[in-house]
């Protein structure tokens, strides 16, 4: 875990994992642009530089994998002692793991990989902002966490991203309850074909249910981000508990 700072400013503190790229870049902008001071998380130092060069005010970059224990502790130890507390925390972090691949081949390891990113590094990320959300002066904040689409309907050959989304859906149950005592809200913004990266796929035809193959249509990241900031920006005493986002055309509502 590497730590890269810019200036401090007083204000809504922020921090967003899988900052480097996508959704989360997306969302990082859009908090950057309404005033809130953004800590920016992810593997990959320069990606993280690329998002802090497009966002407006205080940023505060390190290189975190979710997914390590010890990273994570690092995360938001240099959360505290450069902001002292942390109003919002975007569970984003993720991964789609192996495509294409029928789920008696896909490999043990590549199993682990999913779940340890998406459903163990997000628990992980939670519990260190609850701590702090905890321990913090006036105390409370708020979790988002980001699901899918895939927490109400799998795709095909999907069957650890799906799994982890659903359990996204019960940890996200389990934060929000337990959080009550701590003025501690916690929703989950579940989307469906963003267009980032990770989407390109759709515009070249995707396996569908019914095992032919067809390009979906994606949306502008940009709402995702709308979304998200609409979230965040209520009192503590309101919370979005679940939002689903999605391109209007896609085949996911009803019979495809």
């Amino acid at each position: 875990m590497d730590a890269m700072r810019n200036i401090n400013t007083k204000g809504r503190i922020a921090l967003v994992t899988g900052a480097g790229s996508g959704i989360g870049r997306a969302v990082a902008k859009a908090l950057g642009d309404a005033g809130w001071s953004v800590v920016l998380a992810g593997r990959h130092p320069e990606k993280l530089e690329e998002t802090a060069r497009a966002l407006a005010g205080d940023t505060l970059l390190v290189r975190t994998d979710v997914s390590e224990p010890d990273d994570v502790d690092g995360l938001f130890a240099a959360v505290g002692e450069r902001h002292g507390r942390l109003d919002l925390l975007f569970n984003n972090a993720g991964t789609f793991g192996p495509g294409g691949v029928p789920l008696e081949d896909l490999p043990y390891s590549a199993w682990r990989k999913v779940v340890d990113t998406n459903l163990t590094g997000t628990f992980l990320c939670a519990q260190a902002a609850f701590r702090l959300m905890k321990a913090q002066d006036p105390q409370g904040g708020r979790i988002i966490n980001n699901g899918s689409v895939s927490a109400h309907a799998p795709r095909p050959d999907s069957v650890a991203y799906t799994a982890t989304k659903h359990g996204m859906t019960g940890l996200t149950k389990s934060l929000s309850l337990d959080g009550r005592r701590y003025r501690i809200a916690c929703g989950q913004i579940d989307i469906g074909n963003a267009a980032t990266d990770m989407t390109e796929r759709m515009r070249r035809g995707v396996p569908q249910a019914n095992g032919e193959l067809a390009v979906e249509p994606v949306m502008d990241v940009a709402d995702v981000a709308t979304t998200v900031l609409h979230m965040a920006e209520l009192p503590l005493e309101a919370n979005v508990q679940f939002a689903t986002v999605l391109a209007t055309g896609m085949p996911f509502v009803g019979r495809g």
